[in-house]
């Protein structure tokens, strides 16, 4: 899957967020480092939101933009 990232640069390196996944954010000392723990971050959300729906039907879908 792809997401779009938020990324800002800040006095301790950059500042990293998926607006898509609300509350999933991270940090990191360069660029790449904030981009790797965001990719981290995306899945550890997932996981916790599939534990979630447990409960629920999961389906994907696709829409165009």
């Amino acid at each position: 899957m792809r997401y779009k990232i938020t990324l800002r640069k800040t006095e301790e390196g950059y500042s990293v967020s998926v607006p898509g996944l609300p509350g999933c954010w991270s940090q990191g000392a360069t660029e790449e480092e904030a981009i790797q723990q965001i990719s981290e971050a995306i899945k550890e959300y997932i996981a916790v939101a599939s534990e979630l729906a447990d409960d629920s039907q999961m389906r994907e879908i696709e829409v165009a933009v």
